[in-house]
């Protein structure tokens, strides 16, 4: 335990941070996903308490996400029961501790970097773009919206033309104030002021905007907000209180077909997701700390099967509140737990005074948070990379700002291997030649697809020309481009040409280029 709460002083701060983003996150993304409210409440303390504590992630925070509120949604749908999706929900987190046992966690370290970057800017420019109709007061999507298809046929972008008509003064005043206290309390305040560092600046603007709208409430009432703009935490009224909010699985959905389906799907998609994320917020941890991928597997597959069993939606590791928690300024997992920990406690004693923290406040936060995620800088440093890094970066940003999560990172990805076929067919082969002497080198690995290359340039050697195949660099060399050669070698007496082939005695494949004619020398 020492160990765990070492850095504390770091830890509750960005606790703080990340429990005031997840409130409304959970509730949002549980609404969006047509279950009861309470039950993304609950994935978010299942996420900080258990996964937290079982994942070996230091910074990585585990909860609902909007990736799968279209899956949920319909697998609710499908199964027509509730309890019946529960059941689907533990059998799903079965499965991920299966794959964790399975070792399939190494499938994360297979994507780019360029597009690990990509996804970090495009959540950021998402942030940016989800949240600032809810700074200005326009909450008609849930904050936890990530897609690009919203409410009523909008995407991300017509969305504007509706906010900017139905600006709630008081929203915007709260938002803005809120965000120029994260600005000064970031850039100038803590810098300056020592003392005062372990005090998130998203928590005193979160202060400073419930009291401002209580002040609201009888200094200008014509202003303030409406509970439609606020928090807003299921209150139980019935003598059980909380206890009621649970919702246990029906058992007796085993042999439903839909149950299945819907277990195997969210066991992937939450899967996947989850690796993503987690290599992104390793990216982002100043200490470069790895994290087991396979042991994040079994803990996200525990996370779920608790969740299911008391009511709660899936959950996965989240970019948005990992991201948030790093900028916060955590140092260990001890934050996530103390998250999940704060999300019980607030529900428990405090949901009237959560009730009163304006949403645009929260908005402010996650825009601050989407800029440092989305910095110019990024952008500078993959332009100077070149093309070959900066077009997946840019296509996977583009693709996921117009799809989703998942869709964006599958066309990153592509994008990113088809960069790296280009590249390596460029780079496999080099011609240079002064005159009638030409040097032919074959370096890395030469596959089929630089077959045509190699074979126009053979065509193209003039009569009477002298020819050097070097191909002691390459370590692969596919064997029609090896037939290719030796088809040369054996006709290029008829032109007059003097072919050398230079290759490695320790390489077996390159044993496999025939001795060129009499008229020819091989060295070896």
């Amino acid at each position: 335990m020492k160990t765990l709460f070492h850095s504390l002083g770091k830890d509750f701060p960005a606790a703080i941070v990340v429990v005031l983003i997840a409130l409304p996150l959970c509730l949002g993304i549980a609404l969006a996903s047509g279950a009861p409210l309470f039950s993304g409440i609950i994935a978010g303390i299942v996420g900080g308490i258990v996964v937290g504590a079982l994942s070996g992630s230091h910074l990585s925070v585990s909860g609902p996400a909007a990736g799968l509120t279209v899956i949920v949604a319909a697998s609710i749908a499908k199964i027509q029961s509730y309890e019946g999706f529960l059941l689907a929900v533990v059998i799903a987190g079965l499965l991920q501790l299966l794959f964790g046992f399975l070792k399939a966690g190494i499938l994360g370290d297979y994507v780019p970097n360029a597009v690990i970057k990509g996804m970090l800017s495009a959540i950021g420019l998402l942030l940016i773009l989800k949240q600032l109709p809810h700074l200005v007061g326009y909450d008609a999507n849930f904050m936890g919206n990530e897609s690009f298809k919203e409410k009523n046929a909008e995407n991300t972008f017509t969305a504007f033309e509706h906010f900017a008509a139905k600006i709630n003064e008081g929203a915007l005043f709260i938002g803005l104030i809120s965000l120029t206290i994260l600005i000064v309390w970031d850039g100038w305040v803590t810098k300056k002021i020592k003392q005062i560092q372990l005090l998130p600046g998203a928590l005193i603007a979160v202060v400073v905007a419930t009291f401002l709208n209580e002040y609201f409430k009888t200094a200008l009432p014509s202003i303030a907000l409406q509970p439609n703009h606020l928090v807003s935490l299921p209150i139980s009224t019935e003598e059980k209180g909380f206890l009621t909010f649970f919702t246990f699985p029906d058992f007796t959905f085993i042999g439903n077909k839909q149950v299945w389906i819907a277990a195997v799907t969210l066991a992937i998609v939450a899967s996947l997701e989850t690796l993503l994320s987690i290599e992104a917020v390793d990216n982002l941890d100043p200490l470069k700390r790895a994290t087991p991928t396979n042991r994040e597997l079994k803990a996200q597959g525990v996370g779920n099967f608790i969740s299911g069993l008391i009511g709660g939606i899936p959950v996965t590791s989240v970019i948005v509140r990992s991201s948030a928690n790093v900028y916060a300024g955590a140092k260990t997992k001890a934050s996530t737990i103390l998250h999940g920990c704060m999300l019980l406690l607030f529900v428990l004693f405090i949901p009237a005074i959560i009730n009163r923290i304006p949403l645009s406040a929260l908005a402010a936060i996650l825009i601050f948070t989407g800029y440092k995620l989305a910095s110019i800088g990024v952008f500078k440093q993959f332009y100077k990379k070149g093309w070959d890094q900066l077009i997946p970066f840019v296509v996977t940003i583009l693709a996921i700002l117009l799809t989703d999560l998942l869709v964006g990172i599958l066309i990153g990805c592509v994008v990113a291997l088809f960069s790296l076929i280009s590249s390596n067919f460029r780079s496999a082969v080099m011609v240079v030649n002064d005159t009638n002497n030409y040097l032919i080198r074959l370096r890395k690995d030469v596959s089929y697809l630089n077959k045509p290359i190699i074979k126009r340039k053979l065509e193209e050697i003039p009569e009477n020309a002298y020819v050097l195949i070097d191909v002691t660099r390459a370590d692969f060399i596919d064997k029609d481009v090896i037939e290719e050669i030796n088809h040369f070698m054996q006709h290029a007496h008829l032109k007059q040409v003097k072919v050398e082939v230079k290759k490695s005695k320790h390489k077996s494949m390159h044993q496999l280029f025939k001795t060129p004619n009499s008229s020819q020398l091989s060295v070896v």
